[in-house]
């Protein structure tokens, strides 16, 4: 064995050992009755929400988009979410980017939510439909100076030549976003995942995992556990 390969095979066992020794909800848990989940999905995900930012959960707001691209192949990143109600899990992109492209081909998606403060996730999937042009202007302007300055520096998703590059759009659009607080962004959508399932896992130290996920039956929901 060269050098070269002894050396990458002592760093891979470093890292297994790194990554046996860590700990899985080395926490107490809260406790969840699914029988006593309401009958619609958005209810509970309000109420988990809450209950993680009051747990101290960091960016309890952030979730896993995954979408297919033209090929088929699945495709995931981590993005906010600007709201939950009961047409659906909403959240902004560009049009032009990967995700965007990837929407407009292929329109169903589906997110995760993980909160290990309490060894919770919250997973919805379902069609995707693009705001109106009115939502979308209003979602860019809602937000903070920061976000209408990420927004105006557009090309997500383009090869960058060098960090020099973006820290000049970067200042320019922070320019802009404060003298123009107004200003659009033409490529700038809203979207919504029209959920047709909805799954809520609670955790278990001892792996007693409860999952309640609802699906969408008509104009209602149906509740059902699934073994862990």
């Amino acid at each position: 064995m060269s050098d070269d390969d002894a050396s990458r095979t002592d760093a891979h066992t470093a890292f297994l050992r790194l990554l046996h020794a860590q700990r899985v909800w080395d926490t107490e848990l809260p406790g969840f009755d699914p029988a006593t989940a309401p009958d619609a999905p958005v209810p509970l995900f309000h109420a988990w929400f809450a209950e993680a930012v009051a747990a101290g959960q960091p960016e309890p707001h952030t979730m896993a988009l995954a979408t297919v691209d033209a090929y088929g192949h699945p495709d995931v990143r981590t993005l906010m979410l600007h709201d939950a109600d009961e047409r659906g899990w909403r959240f902004a992109t560009h049009a032009t980017s990967a995700k965007g492209h990837q929407l407009a081909a292929h329109p169903h998606a589906a997110l995760t939510f993980y909160w290990p403060v309490q060894g919770r996730s919250v997973r919805v999937r379902g069609p995707v439909a693009l705001g109106s042009a009115e939502e979308s202007r209003a979602d860019l302007h809602a937000r903070s100076t920061g976000a209408l300055a990420s927004g105006l520096v557009g090309r997500q998703s383009e090869v960058l030549d060098d960090l020099g590059e973006l820290a000049r759009a970067s200042d320019a659009a922070w320019r802009r976003a404060q003298d123009e607080p107004g200003a659009e962004v033409a490529s700038w959508r809203r979207y919504v995942v029209q959920a047709q399932e909805v799954e809520f896992f609670q955790g278990d130290a001892r792996r007693r995992h409860v999952r309640l996920r609802y699906r969408r039956r008509g104009a209602g929901w149906v509740r059902e556990l699934l073994w862990p």
